[in-house]
C-alpha cells in the first residue's frame, strides 16, 4: 500500500490501513466511506457488527450458504464471502464488489465501487489490514488522521462559540486572534460552572481553531487513548501536539484562572 493512513473506528472496535490519497467522507449511520477526492479510483465502504465470540466466522458461512452469487475467497489471511453486482449510472457501467468477512466477535461488510473493468487491489489491501481491538486490553495511545466524528465535534464547538458570542456580546465571531477578547468576555459574562465540561472544552477547541487559522503548519488529528477519542492539533513540522481539553477545561477543573489571551499566547 506504500505510505498509508490508519483508521481506528469510533469506539475502537477495529483498525485498518488505507491509502494516503484517500479521505473519509460522510455516509450512512454505522458505515464508513473512503475515496480519493482528487483522482477517483473507487468508493470503499465498511461496516462492522458485533456478536458472540464466533460471530465473524458465522457471518461468512451464512453469506456463503444464503447467497448463490457468493464464493469463498481469501484476502490476506481473512476468509471472505465475495460477490459482485453491476449497474449503470448516466451511461457509465460500474461494478460494486462485496466482501463479507470476520475476526472473532466482529463481522465486516466491505464494498468497493469502481468503473467496470477497473482493479480492486486497493480494497483488498485495506481488507487484509483489518484488525479487531480486544475489549479490556489497554492499547498504546495513537494519533491518527482526523475522523469525521472529531470534525463534527470541532464544528459543533465553533458553532456554539459563534452563537454565544452573538447572543451575549451582540458581535460577530470570525475565528481569528482578534476574537480572543470576545471569548474572554463570554467567560466573564456567562458565569459558567466549572462542571460545564462541554463549555470549557469548546473554548479550548476554538482556541485551537484560531491557531490553525492564523499559523500555517497546524492540522487536526484524532487522539485514541483508551476510552478517550478526541480532536487534537498537531504541528506538521515538529510533531508538537496540543490537546484542547487541557487548554481550558483541565485548568478550570483544577481551580486555576482562565485567561484565554494568556493561554493562546503560550501556544505559538
Amino acid at each position: 500500500m506504500g505510505e498509508g493512513k490508519k483508521f481506528i473506528s469510533p469506539g475502537a472496535w477495529f483498525s485498518m490501513l488505507y491509502p494516503a490519497t484517500w479521505s473519509e467522507f460522510e455516509d450512512g449511520e454505522g458505515s464508513f466511506l473512503f475515496y480519493n477526492p482528487d483522482k477517483w479510483t473507487g468508493n470503499f465502504r465498511i461496516s462492522a457488527y458485533k456478536g458472540n465470540s464466533t460471530y465473524g466466522a458465522e457471518s461468512v458461512r451464512r453469506e456463503l450458504a444464503g447467497n448463490p452469487q457468493a464464493r469463498r475467497v481469501m484476502v490476506g489471511s481473512l476468509e471472505c464471502a465475495y460477490y459482485a453486482e453491476e449497474f449503470e449510472e448516466k451511461g457509465v457501467s460500474y461494478v460494486t464488489h462485496f466482501w463479507i468477512t470476520g475476526i472473532g466477535d466482529v463481522a465486516f461488510e466491505c464494498s468497493f465501487t469502481v468503473c467496470k473493468g477497473e482493479p480492486v487491489d486497493e480494497a483488498r489491501r485495506v481488507i487484509a489490514s483489518l484488525e479487531v481491538r480486544k475489549a479490556g486490553v489497554k492499547y498504546p495511545a495513537e494519533i491518527i488522521p482526523v475522523r469525521l466524528s472529531e470534525i463534527y465535534q470541532i464544528d459543533e464547538a465553533y458553532e456554539w462559540v459563534e452563537k454565544t458570542v452573538k447572543e451575549l456580546l451582540k458581535k460577530d465571531f470570525q475565528g481569528l486572534e482578534e476574537d480572543i477578547p470576545h471569548l474572554q468576555a463570554v467567560v466573564e459574562k456567562g458565569g459558567f460552572s466549572p462542571k460545564k465540561r462541554e463549555v470549557w472544552l469548546s473554548l479550548g477547541i476554538v482556541l485551537c481553531v484560531i491557531l490553525a487559522n492564523e499559523v500555517e503548519g497546524w492540522e487536526w488529528r484524532t487522539l485514541v487513548d483508551g476510552n478517550r477519542e478526541a480532536p487534537v492539533l498537531v504541528n506538521l513540522a515538529d510533531g508538537t501536539c496540543i490537546d484542547p481539553m487541557k487548554l481550558v477545561r483541565s485548568r478550570v477543573k483544577a481551580g486555576m484562572s482562565c485567561n484565554l489571551t494568556e493561554i493562546y499566547s503560550g501556544l505559538d
